[in-house]
C-alpha cells in the first residue's frame, strides 16, 4: 500500500508541498489544488509528486449534487464534472465524492436520504457527471457515510450495478460505515466483510479509528488510528489482503502536520510488525 494523507496549513508553493510530503514520508496525498489552480502551479505540483514518486490519490469534490435547493444542486453538479475531468487529465487515482444529502447541510443525517425517490436521484447524478466527462485514467468514487447511501457493503454493491458505469468505483472508508454498536463490538468481521465484497471496486481507501463513548446513549466518535478500538494489525493485513499493492491508504482529518505525523508512525509501526510494505 501506498500510505500518505493531506499536507495541512498553507504551503508557499509546489515546492514547499514537496518539502513537507518529504518531511511526512507520504507516497499518496490528496492533490492540493483545485481544477482552477493556475495552470503553471498545477504542472509544477505534478512534477513534484513525479520527482518524489508519490502517487496522488483524490481529487475532491464535496459538494451536494442532490441538494433541494437548484442553484446549489447544478452548481454541485457543474464542480464535480469539473473535477472529475481535472483528476483525469492529471492522472489522479480517483475523484471523490459523498452522494449528498436532501436538507440544508449538504452531508447532513435526514430522513429523506432513504427515500426511493433520493436513491434515484443519487444514481442519476452519478451516472450525469460520469457520462459528461468519460474519463478514461481515472474513477468517480463514492465515500460511504453514516447517515446517506451507502451506510454499507451490501447498499454499495447495489449501487454499482444500478449506476452501471465503467468507470464507477469505491473509495473505501469502512468507520464512516460503523454506524451501530454491532457493526464497533464485532469490528474485524464488519471490516473483512466491506473489504471481501468491495474489493474488486476500491481505487483509494481512508484509514481512522473509531471510539465509543457510552454516558445514557451510545456515541461513536471518530478518532485518529491507535487511538479507537480497531485492531489495525487487522485491518492492515485485510487491506494488503484483498487489494494492490499500490492502492493509496490515506490518513484524514487531522489538523496539523504533526498530527499526521503522529497517526503515520504508528500505522507504520503496525505494518513493519505485520511485514507489510508501505
Amino acid at each position: 500500500m501506498k500510505l500518505g494523507g493531506t499536507i495541512t496549513g498553507h504551503f508557499k508553493s509546489a515546492a514547499d508541498w514537496g518539502k513537507q510530503l518529504e518531511m511526512a514520508h507520504f507516497t499518496a496525498a490528496t492533490c492540493p489544488l483545485p481544477h482552477n489552480a493556475p495552470v503553471s502551479d498545477i504542472a509544477e505540483m505534478l512534477s513534484e509528486a513525479s520527482r518524489l514518486h508519490v502517487t496522488i490519490a483524490e481529487v475532491g469534490v464535496w459538494r451536494n449534487p442532490i441538494s433541494p435547493d437548484t442553484q446549489e444542486r447544478d452548481a454541485a453538479l457543474a464542480y464535480a464534472k469539473d473535477q472529475l475531468a481535472y483528476a483525469d487529465a492529471i492522472g489522479a487515482t480517483c475523484c471523490v465524492n459523498i452522494t449528498g444529502s436532501c436538507g440544508a447541510r449538504w452531508d447532513g443525517a435526514y430522513q429523506e436520504n432513504y427515500s426511493a425517490q433520493t436513491y434515484a436521484e443519487v444514481v442519476r447524478s452519478i451516472q450525469e457527471i460520469i457520462d459528461a466527462v468519460r474519463p478514461t485514467q481515472t474513477f468517480y468514487t463514492i465515500e460511504p457515510m453514516p447517515w446517506m447511501i451507502p451506510d454499507g457493503p451490501e447498499q454499495y454493491l447495489q449501487l454499482i450495478q444500478d449506476v452501471n458505469r465503467e468507470r464507477f468505483a469505491v473509495h473505501m472508508d469502512f468507520v464512516n460505515m460503523i454506524n451501530s454498536i454491532n457493526r464497533y463490538l464485532f469490528s474485524n468481521d464488519f471490516i473483512e466483510e466491506c473489504f471481501s465484497k468491495l474489493g474488486p471496486y476500491i481505487k483509494s481507501c481512508h484509514i481512522k479509528d473509531v471510539a465509543l463513548e457510552v454516558p445514557f446513549t451510545m456515541l461513536l466518535r471518530e478518532v485518529p488510528p491507535g487511538k479507537g478500538q480497531l485492531d489495525y494489525a487487522h485491518v492492515l493485513r485485510t487491506i494488503d489482503r484483498y487489494l494492490p499493492k499500490d492502492i493509496p491508504v490515506l490518513l484524514e482529518h487531522m489538523q496539523t502536520n504533526e498530527e499526521y505525523t503522529e497517526a503515520f508512525a504508528y500505522v507504520s509501526a503496525i505494518a513493519k510488525q505485520e511485514k507489510i510494505l508501505i
